[in-house]
């Protein structure tokens, strides 16, 4: 997490001098948490955990994305509805409201990988609010096999966003029954 905000620091000092307004508020959304949004889809908590590291660093608002129609708990049948969804493009409704989106200047977005793809509810978030002139910090929990097509498709729904490089860690496998993991070891390693 350090690193990225290191990353964004470096990237607001190799700005020309022409851009000095754009620095001053890029600055001013680092230094100032009323200017950062988290907004992160966690199912077995691996992603919330990292949300809320970032909030302890970095400060901001922190909103867990919620469904009006939530998943079922049972993995597979989750597995199989989002694989519909999927392939026939379905976003589907969320329960969560971020009034005044647009005071935000960094939204950090945080996911899991599902099917190797970005989750149908973080897809509606960004078909549902706009995220123009933003700087977008993703983030990702996945079960070891990476963030697959996550990281592009937040740059594809982002087209007119600043959209950074992306933190993924290997979370929970829930499939295996492994779920919440972290914490203690790997909670520090994703402080650091």
């Amino acid at each position: 997490m350090t690193h990225m905000l290191l990353a964004f620091f470096l990237l607001i000092s190799a700005c020309s001098s022409s851009q000095t307004k754009e620095i001053n508020a890029k600055v001013d959304s680092v230094i100032n948490p009323d200017k950062i949004l988290i907004v992160y889809l966690s199912r077995t908590n691996n992603t919330k955990a990292i949300a809320e590291i970032i909030q302890r660093n970095v400060g901001g608002t922190l909103v867990a994305l919620e469904l009006e129609k939530p998943y079922p708990e049972n993995y597979e049948v989750t597995v199989q509805q989002v694989v519909k969804e999927n392939e026939t493009g379905y976003l589907p409704p969320l329960k969560t409201k971020i009034d005044s989106i647009g005071k935000y200047n960094v939204v950090f977005l945080g996911f899991p990988t599902w099917g190797m793809k970005l989750p149908p509810p973080m897809k509606t978030f960004l078909h549902q609010y706009d995220l123009k002139g933003k700087t977008i910090i993703p983030f990702n929990t996945n079960a070891g096999y990476g963030v697959g097509t996550g990281f592009q498709t937040v740059k594809e729904l982002c087209p007119n966003s600043k959209v950074l490089e992306g933190f993924e860690i290997k979370g929970g496998i829930e499939r295996d029954g492994v779920y919440f993991v972290i914490k203690d070891e790997k909670a520090k390693e994703v402080r650091t």
